[in-house]
């Protein structure tokens, strides 16, 4: 498995439509599927491995469940997904509960609106890899 080159091409339809379903996807985990307990518990300063790990497993086994779908050989990106998700989401939390960071913080958009940006970073990259490898 592998990334293309950068002076190769790729299907774009297919790159595409895999973005698509990753924004989907992500919008419904994050938005829909998380709970006050998961968004507000995995921000605190204890006790936030859980609700953490939590909304991330989420994250996890729906891309899982969508990659392995049309992709089944392809089906360890939920995993993948997982590892980044919950780094780019602990150290969001780490900055929220050290520098208490709440909606009339300076930071406050700033700080989510880069989360969302490196998720989105993230599920692009792998689009790329699950149509680079199918």
């Amino acid at each position: 498995m592998s990334f293309p080159a950068l002076s190769s091409s790729i299907a774009l339809g297919a790159l595409i439509a895999w973005m698509l379903a990753l924004t989907v996807k992500h919008v419904i985990a994050d938005f829909f599927l998380q709970n006050a307990w998961m968004a507000i518990g995995k921000d605190q300063k204890t006790g936030w491995a859980l609700p953490l790990l939590t909304h991330v497993a989420i994250h996890g086994v729906l891309t899982t469940a969508l990659v392995a779908a049309v992709q089944p050989k392809l089906w360890f990106i939920g995993l993948i997904d997982f590892a980044i998700h919950i780094t780019i989401d602990r150290i969001k939390g780490f900055l929220v509960a050290r520098y208490q960071i709440t909606p009339g913080h300076p930071w406050f958009w700033w700080l989510l609106g880069v989360d969302q940006a490196l998720h989105h970073v993230t599920d692009f990259l792998l689009a790329i890899l699950i149509v680079a490898n199918a």
